[in-house]
């Protein structure tokens, strides 16, 4: 029996790079200082898909919520196996918070079949690991978070491994089912040569009208429509359209997107500063090192 799988995934800031010199005076990251990645333990969540794909058969289809620039990992995706991925994109999505993503996100995967939903335990950026949960509860189905290992699978019941911390449980329930997945539940598998020669000239329609203008830098609108028009039939006839949809196409209440949909409020952003009262220069060499190690020792820091 194959299932249809539907992953959220992110792209995210390499939290990993930052230091002084990203940070912003309020305290804040300046994500354009860093460089954007796959939000690790989506991938984790995608890898899982796939490896039910491989297993039962069925489609993986991968859903980012972001700018225009969040197509590259569903590019990744599809180098990795996924069959099809969307962007959502959307200025008016802008400032959403965690409650507003997950009614956004939950739009999407409404119009889309599946029989599992899955996403990583939580984004590096903001640390919550509430999106997944809020996102069952819009879509009204169960939720099994922390999962580390799929058990069994068969007759539209699925059996999973969760991690409680200090041990672990297992749990089985019927589909639909959305998990959250741990970076202990796999190792992501890498592209797919065969994959990425197909996928590597996959675009949005955002993308084919930007490198239109960029080619043709005197034609006029209408013309630059027709001739983006053009090449999108072309994508979608080869397989290779990445579908681009904004809150009119998800018929999404405004009400409850962006800023407006946002009810997280900021208290406070202080800046700690960590400095030392008193310091001790070390000499660069053996001896300096081994007295350093003896003092540490003498003073109980290390055993």
């Amino acid at each position: 029996m194959a299932y249809d799988c539907v992953v959220l995934a992110k792209q995210v800031p390499d939290t990993h790079r930052i230091t002084g010199k990203v940070m912003n005076d309020d305290g804040t990251v300046n994500r354009s200082a860093l460089p954007a990645i796959f939000n690790p333990e989506d991938l984790n969540a995608l890898e899982l898909a796939l490896s039910i794909k491989d297993r039962f058969g069925g489609r993986v289809t991968v859903v980012t919520m972001g700018l225009p620039g969040a197509t590259r990992i569903l590019r990744e995706s599809l180098y990795r196996g996924a069959d099809e991925a969307i962007l959502v994109t959307d200025i008016r999505c802008a400032a959403s918070d965690t409650l507003a993503t997950s009614y956004i996100l939950s739009c999407a995967v409404k119009k889309l079949d599946y029989d599992i939903v899955l996403c990583g335990r939580q984004a590096i950026d903001g640390d919550t690991a509430q999106v997944g949960p809020q996102l069952a509860e819009k879509l009204g189905i169960t939720q099994i978070t922390y999962v580390e290992a799929l058990e069994d699978l068969q007759d539209n019941t699925i059996q999973v491994r969760r991690s409680i911390g200090n041990g672990w449980q297992s749990v089985r329930t019927g589909l639909p089912v959305l998990l959250t997945v741990t970076g202990e539940a796999n190792t992501p598998r890498v592209a797919a040569a065969r994959h990425l020669m197909k996928y590597k000239k996959a675009r949005t329609p955002g993308e084919v009208a930007e490198e239109i203008k960029v080619m043709n830098p005197d034609a006029v609108e209408a013309e630059i429509k027709e001739l983006c028009e053009s090449r999108c039939e072309a994508l979608r006839a080869r397989g290779l359209l990445i579908e681009q949809w904004n809150l009119d196409r998800l018929e999404a209440d405004l009400t409850w997107c962006g800023r407006s949909g946002s009810p997280t409020k900021v208290h406070r952003i202080q800046s700690v500063v960590l400095a030392a009262k008193e310091s001790k220069e070390v000499p660069p060499t053996d001896d300096g090192l081994a007295e350093m190690i003896h003092e540490l020792i003498e003073d109980k820091i290390i055993a």
